[in-house]
């Protein structure tokens, strides 16, 4: 692998147990092929411009479940009902851009109806963990005055505290509805799907007084597709195949702290 990070005048920076390999002006053709290489390796790989740098962006734009943590939340409720499988199969297939979000999330939340309010307390303390280097990224981007937006087709219980537990900036997402402590089985207010997580980036960009260019965006399903797309740089983390194609820096292998190794 150091050969072919000489050959390709790229730099090799070790990163627990994955590598970042940084393929530096190299031209797609070229690059395409000495991405698949290092792939093949266990390494992550992007072809990135020389001159950026970390500290040039001013905001990150994150997914929550399966991108900033390790768990799909609507999943795990669903555990606590004893409809995992079912609802974990559509989980999925939305994810994979099969499924309509806004129809498939109203299906799942459907699904939820009868539960007490105490099942997310449940699921937020006993199960939801951060995906490695979840942290470590955070605090790069404290330390480079970059603000931070947690936008999320999961729920508000979880986005409100993972803001006021990670020092977020910015967090969104969809509203369970309760009665009496009672899960009704629907979203309050409009679903916050692909295009208002596009949505959402475009106005905290533009509030921040931002280029377009100096916006991370982070996700791993289709849904969070229209939103990588719109920033300057788009991140698949252990994402769908699809997400992964279409990103402009695909994480793998290693942890979310890789992202600023990406850049000087």
């Amino acid at each position: 692998m150091a050969k072919l990070a000489s050959l390709a005048q790229a730099k090799r920076i070790d990163h627990g147990r994955a590598g970042v390999v940084r393929l530096e002006d190299i031209d797609a053709e070229c690059g395409q092929a000495l991405l698949a290489l290092c792939r093949g390796e266990g390494c992550d790989a992007a072809v990135v411009d020389e001159a950026r740098r970390f500290a040039d962006f001013g905001l990150l734009v994150s997914d929550m479940d399966s991108t900033l943590i390790s768990i799909e939340c609507i999943d795990e409720i669903a555990d606590l009902k004893g409809l995992k499988p079912q609802v974990a199969e559509i989980t999925e297939r939305a994810m994979r851009g099969e499924l309509d979000f806004a129809a498939a999330l109203r299906e799942r939340v459907a699904l939820l109806q009868g539960l007490p309010e105490a099942a997310l307390r449940e699921v937020y303390e006993h199960r939801l963990r951060l995906n490695p280097g979840a942290r470590e990224l955070l605090a790069a981007c404290r330390a480079a005055g970059i603000k931070t937006l947690l936008v999320s087709g999961g729920f508000t219980y979880f986005t409100d505290r993972l803001k006021d537990e990670l020092g977020l900036d910015y967090a969104y997402a969809n509203q369970l509805e309760a009665v009496d402590g009672i899960l009704t089985g629907r979203v309050s207010g409009g679903i916050v799907d692909a295009e208002t997580k596009k949505r959402l980036l475009i106005e905290t960009r533009e509030r921040l007084d931002l280029r377009p260019e100096q916006v991370l965006a982070v996700g791993d399903g289709a849904n969070d597709l229209p939103m990588l797309r719109e920033a300057g740089v788009g991140i698949a983390y252990h994402a769908k195949p699809r997400v992964s194609a279409e990103a402009d820096i695909a994480i793998e292998h290693g942890g979310l702290d890789a992202i600023p190794l990406f850049f000087r």
